[in-house]
């Protein structure tokens, strides 16, 4: 079992709800009932794609968090979010935590910095509490991934153009960060390719694959079964920029571009992790043609690379479509998701090319303030050639229920 800080969490809650800071809290706890694919998730060592595989059939706790702010000055606060999973092992940890300076000032720009651990704020799915999503339970291949592999531990200053200020229907928001610990970005798109869940990392963890059969060569020996996706590796810093526009209440758009700046032959021998050379760019798009009718699109092309003479070479992509309604308490939602890892390298004993497609239709009913229940279904089809030298086919159809229960606070 593991327990991430769990110590430092509980009397971290405990100081802020016993002082006169002025501290909001919010949490929820998510339990699901859940039927499963019979192939094994990638958390127990499989090649299926979904955070649930058989074994899970039956009801859990998909997720617990607490999201808090606590104002420490008029212009400084502290934020942070803990989580709490029950697979593949239990675990409470850390998945964001910072300080934010942004000072009161009479001009019309207005900023604010942020240092620590945190997203990169790319996603437009990923707007709840705890960067959770209001629309599916199961997030987007993309935002998947981002949830796993790419969290900021450093510095961002954003700078804001409010349209109201200026007497514009338009604002905009410029990000710049730079940060370190995040070397081995990369690592999951390369043996495992995207997977679909809301299974997030928290600090510290490490998140398993398959083990192919490429890691048994000379070449990658030295690679762990495993990803420490925020380890610092090379000692270099990685940067990221970033654009919003939004228009009105009406349509929001964000432009992000980043690099982790990653030497690919740098590797930390005593717990296997290679720094790889990761960056992408990213567009996402909020279009609201009603107050209740909105459409989500994302897109997202990149390339990771690891190795001496970047011996694992690899071109990723991957976008979805999400259209979501809401009738009173209702909310129906549905998304369309395509991914794609492209070998690039000549390391025939290592493939590395993976594609694939899914489709994720969900129903949420508000009960109450604090109750929501809900269902969701989930189908995806994959292929990737690095199955069959572990004695699976290729190619693999996946398909998941999710019976839903959320309690907020």
């Amino acid at each position: 079992m593991i327990i991430k800080n769990s110590l430092g969490v509980v009397a971290l809650v405990g100081l802020l709800s016993a002082t006169n800071v002025n501290a909001q809290i919010k949490g929820l706890l998510h339990v699901s009932a859940v039927k499963g694919d019979s192939q094994s998730s990638w958390q127990e060592g499989g090649v299926g794609l979904y955070r649930y595989d058989s074994e899970n059939d039956g009801v859990l706790l998909s997720q617990g968090l607490i999201d808090f702010r606590a104002d420490l000055s008029t212009d400084w606060s502290a934020h942070g979010v803990i989580n709490a999973y029950q697979d593949p092992e239990p675990t409470l940890g850390f998945s964001q935590a910072y300080l934010q300076y942004k000072p009161l000032t009479k001009s019309k720009y207005k900023w604010h910095v942020r240092v620590g651990g945190f997203y990169p704020l790319l996603s437009l799915e990923n707007p709840d509490m705890g960067w959770i999503s209001p629309y599916n339970y199961t997030n987007s291949a993309i935002n998947s991934w981002i949830g796993e592999e790419v969290r900021t531990v450093g510095v961002e200053a954003t700078i804001k153009r409010p349209g109201r200020s200026f007497n514009s229907a338009h604002s905009f928001a410029f990000v710049g960060a730079t940060f370190k610990g995040n070397d081995p970005a990369g690592t999951l798109l390369a043996w495992r390719g995207f997977a679909m869940h809301d299974r997030q990392t928290t600090f510290n963890e490490g998140v398993a694959f398959a083990p192919v059969a490429s890691l048994n060569t000379p070449q990658l020996q030295h690679q762990a079964n495993q990803v420490l996706p925020f380890e610092e590796v090379d000692g270099r810093y990685g940067y990221y920029t970033g654009i919003h526009w939004d228009y009105l209440k009406k349509s929001q758009f964000r432009f992000y571009y980043y690099d982790n700046n990653g030497d690919p032959a740098a590797i930390n021998y005593s717990t296997g992790q290679y720094a790889w050379d990761t960056r992408f760019s990213s567009a996402a798009w909020l279009y609201k043609f009603t107050a209740k009718t909105r459409l989500i699109t994302q897109a997202m092309s990149g390339s990771t690379a690891m190795g001496k003479n970047r011996g694992v070479d690899n071109r990723f992509y991957s976008h979805f479509f999400l259209l979501s309604h809401k009738i009173a308490e209702h909310r129906l939602s549905i998304r369309y998701d395509y991914f794609k890892v492209t070998d690039k390298d000549d390391w025939a004993f290592d493939p590395n090319a993976s594609h694939g497609e899914g489709i994720t239709a969900t129903w949420r009913y508000q009960l109450t303030p604090q109750w929501q229940l809900g269902i969701e279904g989930s189908a995806l089809r994959s292929q990737a050639d690095n199955r069959q030298a572990i004695g699976i086919a290729s190619r693999i159809s996946q398909q998941q229920v999710l019976l839903n229960a959320q309690w907020r606070f």
